[in-house]
């Protein structure tokens, strides 16, 4: 079993950063492939960023393409997802979340264990 725990959301200005962190724990996630995904009020949850076991391959939905940055320290058992000019749009709880996998995937149904959330609030 694996525990995923977010951090870093907050509330933000219109062009503004944060920097979100997911700590796992219970077993390694060295092999996993890990994705971030967000869920905003009324809206269905979306694929924003995953990234392979190694972090040699990242993916990204387009309308974070050239702001968000995910990575990843094995050392650490951590993933983040650094996110630069936020957007009110990109309003949302964001959930990390671990695939039993070396390989990446878009999809939600990929992924075996998911993070409780962490609320990302962009003002204008």
């Amino acid at each position: 079993q694996v525990q995923l725990v977010e951090s870093g959301g907050g509330l933000v200005q219109a062009g503004g950063s944060l920097r979100l962190s997911c700590a796992a724990s219970g077993r390694t996630i060295s092999d996993y492939a890990m994705g971030w995904f967000r869920q905003a009020p009324g809206k269905e949850r979306e694929f924003v960023a995953a990234i392979n076991w190694s972090g040699a391959t990242t993916q990204y939905t387009d309308s974070v393409k050239d702001r968000f940055t995910i990575s990843r320290d094995n050392a650490k058992n951590t993933v983040y997802l650094q996110m630069n000019s936020l957007k009110p749009e990109d309003t949302a709880v964001y959930y990390c979340a671990a695939r039993t996998s070396h390989r990446i995937r878009l999809t939600a149904n990929g992924y075996a264990y998911w993070g409780q959330g962490t609320q990302v609030t962009v003002s204008s």
